[in-house]
């Protein structure tokens, strides 16, 4: 017997696939790169909050590192794409122009 969390919660897996299929099209068509690292970010964040759903299904807290695994390698991702749209390199070497 489903109570109305699971139909709730479901429904809210269903929806976030939805949204992760538009996310993996922006992400593939988007029109400038811009467009695409906001959607990689987007998609990780649904991505967490479907390993969230999941794990509230299955009654576990075992997926919470998981879900914390991704937020922290989005955040770098994030970071990384950033300095790379910003300067274009994401590691600056200096020592070499020092000499």
């Amino acid at each position: 017997m489903n109570t109305f969390l699971d139909i709730v919660i479901i429904l809210s897996i269903i929806i976030l696939a939805f949204s992760m299929v538009g996310m993996v099209y922006r992400m593939v068509k988007g029109p400038s790169l811009h467009d695409k690292i906001m959607a990689l970010d987007a998609f990780g964040v649904m991505l967490m909050a479907m390993i969230a759903l999941i794990a509230m299904t299955l009654h576990t807290t075992y997926l919470l590192v998981v879900i914390l695994l991704i937020g922290i390698l989005a955040y770098i991702a994030t970071i990384a794409f950033a300095k790379y749209l910003e300067k274009g390199v994401i590691f600056e070497n200096d020592r070499d122009h020092n000499e």
